[in-house]
């Protein structure tokens, strides 16, 4: 899988790695240098990221499925006790 991302995103990662290159390592690179060092970690690195991330959503994910028979658990069988506590309440008035 080819991690790729949006033109303008492009336009400021490379601009980035210039201007780390000139803060860090004292020395200059090109645009295509540092397009050619971007697309080496996008697809070098890229898919570790993208892997943890998606493993960090699936614990997310199942954390929320398993609280959903807390949150919207209905229980069952109430007709009745409604109905006695409606009666109990209504035979003082």
């Amino acid at each position: 899988m080819t991690i790729e991302i949006p033109k303008d995103a492009r336009a400021e990662a490379i601009a980035s790695i210039q201007r780390y290159f000139e803060a860090h390592m004292d020395e200059r690179i090109g645009n295509i240098a540092a397009g050619g060092l971007l697309g080496f970690f996008l697809e070098e690195i890229g898919p570790v990221i993208y892997n943890q991330a998606v493993a960090e959503v699936q614990e997310r994910l199942q954390m929320r499925v398993s609280e959903l028979d807390i949150e919207i658990h209905e229980e069952a069988f109430t007709y009745w006790r409604k109905r006695e506590k409606a009666g109990k309440s209504g035979k003082g008035a």
